[in-house]
């Protein structure tokens, strides 16, 4: 029997050239002469090996598994495809061996080397191998020598990686002799450590701009190790990498790819396999955006900078000492640059209340992200934190007239009362940019001075990006009904001017009176049908309307209209207060000066306003110079949201 059938092949110099044109493979024959059975072979040659193999003079050709029996002649013979430039033949006979050569090996991981020898004579080639599904592959250069072992003589085989397939093969001199193998590290822990990573070759091929991560692994032993995503604390190497839950990626030849992801260098692949693992990041070291931070009186500013289309989103969180985490506190805050040309900037505002509070900041349009933690640091001059430690520290010396009068006595009069604070929902025509940091601006007065929830979709987005406008509007109308709430319609010149398209719409016909696509539209269906029913007649509401003397008068509110409530401001914004609130409230005494304030200055911002200018900067600025004017320092737990 011939376990293995090995042919050598030395090519003639003078058909070298004939060997390199249009050669693809070989046809192997085996012919055993007393049976007459033969068997045909074809083997084709790589193309990744073809410049390798046109360069040499030696060919060397294996076919495991031919069998025959003990003492018969088998004759081998060899040409060249397509064209037969070469043909070469050989005949044997099959030597009478009953198993393959004895040894004994002893494993020395210091020297990393494997000492192997045999019992008795006759001497024994042995090598080492890379055990895959057919064949034993040999090392590397210059681990993939050969050495010859005698009774009297053990060879010593270094070896380069420890690994679990591993293998030393042993034979006789002689050609065909039957071989014998061992593996002995396929149970030994040490073959799955980081070595059998170090072995693999890993290419990335993740890709920001497609929000696909994609990486592929090659070793030297048939493993098929899973992949999931994890996120590192720092971009330090010895970082923890925290796993990502139901993040497994997908497996199609050794290429490990996962979509919807952010792409980051923080944000990584974990390969494991058994009871090991290897944590492999994106080989790019530029994200697709990056975020900074600062910090002024009351406000955290975060500047984003993108150049992929993409929303982020961002909470206040407490750092844990013990464990180190930081647990994230609603609301969460979340921005969406428009599409088109990129790069992007944008500037999302957040209210800071404690020196300890941190923010979480993370992309928020994609299944898969990890969430960076940035924590203000106040020892490197900034001022605005500075500032307010020493406006809280030495107070006394500053304003203590004020805070006599004003914080102390009036305090049980300013401060509303929780225990009865009733959601309101703001409802607003979107006439303009600048109206729309009006209504925000707004929104925050009452959500600071009433402490009462204040639900404005422009603080929202995410949410409603996810449901629609529609079912958003009617889920928050049901929530302020079941919690004896208010619907606040903030009036303006443009919402007369949008109430009458969509009243002309209304009265156009069911059939032909499209779905409101926006929140006033949404809000005015809504008020419709609440306010008149199914018989036609009128009933009383939770509805209040409310507009600014300087932007508007009376006589823009429709006639329909005119039997809700209706609030001057800010005149009668203690009356507001009242109805929002209950007849018990009271109104902050710096409420009334804040809001005639915001208006004058919207006033003024508008007068400025040029084409050339760009809104959001006009924006970024109105804020700063409300932050620390429309805010006393005597509410220090003030929560204001933002809606940048």
């Amino acid at each position: 029997m011939v376990p293995l059938a090995q042919v050598t092949l030395t090519r003639e110099p003078g058909i070298r050239g004939s060997m390199r044109a249009g050669i693809k493979g070989l046809e192997l024959h085996f012919l055993v002469l007393n049976s007459n059975r033969s068997v045909r072979l074809q083997v084709f040659r790589r193309r990744k090996h073809r410049q390798q193999a046109d360069s040499g003079t030696l060919w060397q050709l294996q076919f495991d598994c031919f069998t025959a029996e003990s003492g018969q002649w088998v004759f081998v013979w060899l040409e060249t495809l397509p064209n037969r430039a070469l043909v070469l033949n050989q005949s044997l006979q099959v030597i009478n061996e009953k198993s393959g050569p004895k040894f004994h090996y002893t494993w020395m991981p210091a020297d990393r080397v494997i000492e192997v020898s045999v019992p008795e004579d006759p001497n024994v080639t042995v090598r080492l191998c890379h055990q895959l599904a057919l064949e034993c592959e040999e090392l590397h250069p210059p681990f993939h020598k050969q050495a010859l072992v005698s009774r009297h003589q053990p060879a010593v085989l270094p070896y380069e990686y420890l690994l679990p397939c591993l293998c030393i093969e042993a034979s006789y001199e002689h050609r065909d002799s039957q071989r014998k193998k061992k593996c002995p590290f396929q149970d030994q822990p040490e073959a799955y450590g980081p070595e059998l990573w170090s072995s693999m070759q890993i290419e990335d091929y993740s890709t920001s701009d497609e929000a696909q991560m994609a990486m592929s692994l090659r070793g030297r032993c048939l493993l098929y190790p899973s992949a999931s995503l994890c996120w590192k604390d720092s971009a330090a190497l010895e970082a923890t990498c925290s796993d990502i839950p139901s993040s497994t990626a997908t497996r199609s030849n050794q290429i490990y790819t996962l979509e919807e992801v952010d792409v980051h260098p923080r944000l990584c692949f974990k390969f494991s396999y058994i009871n090991s693992s290897h944590v492999e990041c994106p080989h790019r070291t530029d994200p697709a955006w990056n975020v900074s931070l600062s910090v002024n009186f009351l406000q955290v500013h975060l500047h984003f900078h993108s150049r992929v289309p993409a929303s982020f989103s961002s909470a206040l969180c407490q750092q844990q000492p013990p464990l180190g985490q930081c647990v994230p506190e609603p609301p969460v805050y979340t921005i969406t640059h428009p599409e088109g040309q990129g790069p992007w900037d944008l500037d999302l505002i957040l209210p800071w209340r404690i020196s300890r509070s941190c923010v979480l900041v993370w992309r928020s349009d994609v299944r898969f992200s990890g969430k960076q933690l940035l924590c203000p640091d106040i020892s490197r001059k900034h001022w605005g934190l500075l500032a307010f430690g020493l406006g809280l520290g030495l107070g006394l010396l500053v304003g203590i007239i004020l805070l006599i009068r004003w914080g102390l006595h009036g305090f049980h009069r300013d401060t509303p009362s929780r225990g009865h604070s009733r959601p309101i929902l703001l409802i607003y025509s979107p006439d303009s940019e600048e109206h729309k940091q009006l209504v925000c601006a707004f929104a925050a007065l009452l959500h600071s001075a009433l402490c009462c929830p204040v639900l404005l979709d422009l603080w929202e987005l995410g949410h409603v990006g996810r449901l629609g406008i529609l079912p958003w509007m009617y889920a928050q109308r049901e929530h302020v009904s079941q919690e004896q709430g208010q619907v606040l319609v903030l009036w303006s010149a443009g919402s007369a001017r949008a109430y009458g398209l969509w009243q002309g719409k209304a009265r156009a016909g069911p059939q032909l009176a499209p779905e409101p696509h926006d929140l006033f539209g949404a809000a005015m269906a809504c008020l419709q049908g609440e306010l008149w029913g199914t018989s036609g007649a009128a009933r009383q509401s939770d509805w209040v309307i409310a507009y600014f003397s300087k932007l508007c008068g009376r006589r823009d509110i429709p006639q329909a209209l005119r039997y809700l409530p209706r609030y001057r401001l800010p005149q009668e914004l203690p009356g507001l207060v009242r109805v929002l609130q209950g007849p018990s409230s009271s109104t902050p005494s710096w409420f009334h000066a804040s809001a005639k304030s915001l208006v004058c200055r919207l006033l003024r911002a508008e007068k400025k306003k040029g084409p050339q200018n760009r809104p959001h900067k006009r924006w970024r600025k109105a804020t700063d110079r409300l932050a620390g004017s429309l805010f006393p320092l005597a509410h220090p737990k003030l929560r204001r949201p933002n809606c940048t």
